[in-house]
């Protein structure tokens, strides 16, 4: 079953250790046609975050206590949490995660994927429902409010049918904050506007994954590794329906563990595959600043993405 932090011992210079908790998490690329072909919705992090500050993301975070009531299944269209629990290889409690990716799609980019009560995606356009709906997600922001419980105000369901789990990524041992994430694909609704929180986040655009990976390459935008896997799975394809059909057709995916090498140029992530990788940080002396990827990429021109590392599809 999933549902509750779970605590890694890591030591310290000091030999004391402390404990870090590997919190699960979920996050979802929302995907749209474009003009020359699919984009992506991207947020660029708070710079004063204490997480990968000013980095480019994709909507989510933590899965919340109240993302994980057995009352799920009357608000979820399409999937049971069994269904959700077999596909995450978990015992139970999985269904959580498309909620949670759903939620934070919500707060932090007030994108809402959910149908109304005639099984259409809910379109945001009236002025009066757009203010009733920021209202909402101001009070799920604030923890005021469930989404379940907004669910069943405007009698809608969660389209967690629309989304496909494809990237399963654990932060590396030895970091202050830990995730377990999960990474799902949907397609962003057509009636809605997504815009950033100007909290956790301070811009969001949509951009093309090829025009992402550029950017990061010039150093201009800051990525993390599985943004970046992420974003080359993407580029591959034309449309929206062809990563979705792909998504969906996805039967196993790999649990990406990096680990971070620290040697006189200082820290950088290696990802499984890489020849330094068994000489990787594993459980002592956990370090206090992420490793960011611009810094890496400063110190080699070596493409954090090269050679053979799970992608969600192919």
């Amino acid at each position: 079953m999933v549902g509750e932090e779970r605590s890694v011992e890591v030591g310290g210079d000091t030999g004391q250790s402390r404990t870090v908790q590997l919190r699960d998490a979920a996050t979802v690329l929302l995907l749209r046609d474009g003009e020359r072909g699919v984009e992506v919705f991207m947020l660029r992090r708070n710079l004063n975050s204490d997480f990968v500050g000013g980095a480019y993301v994709f909507p989510g975070g933590a899965v919340d206590p109240a993302d994980r009531h057995t009352d799920l299944g009357p608000f979820c269209e399409g999937r049971t949490d069994r269904e959700a629990s077999r596909r995450l290889d978990v015992e139970s409690g999985g269904l959580a995660f498309w909620v949670a990716a759903i939620r934070e799609s919500f707060e932090e980019a007030g994108v809402l994927l959910a149908y109304d009560r005639p099984g259409r995606v809910v379109r945001l356009e009236d002025p009066n429902v757009i203010d009733r709906f920021a209202a909402h997600r101001r009070a799920v922001d604030r923890g005021e409010r469930r989404l379940v419980e907004v669910c069943a105000e405007e009698r809608l369901r969660l389209a967690v049918d629309g989304m496909h789990y494809f990237g399963h990524w654990i932060t590396p041992e030895g970091a202050p904050r830990r995730y377990d994430t999960r990474f799902f694909v949907g397609a962003a609704p057509e009636a809605q506007t997504p815009l950033h929180d100007d909290r956790e986040v301070i811009a969001n655009l949509w951009i093309r994954p090829q025009d992402a990976l550029h950017q990061q390459t010039a150093g201009t935008y800051e990525m993390l590794p599985p943004t970046m896997a992420s974003l080359r799975a993407i580029a591959r394809f034309t449309t929206v329906a062809e990563a979705l059909d792909a998504a969906r057709e996805i039967v196993d995916v790999p649990t990406v563990l990096p680990r971070v090498i620290r040697d006189g140029h200082g820290m950088r992530i290696v990802l499984p595959g890489d020849p330094e990788y068994g000489n990787g940080f594993q459980g002592e002396d956990p370090f206090d600043n992420w490793p960011t990827p611009a810094a890496a990429h400063q110190r080699g021109d070596r493409d954090d993405l090269s050679g053979d590392h799970p992608d969600w599809v192919g």
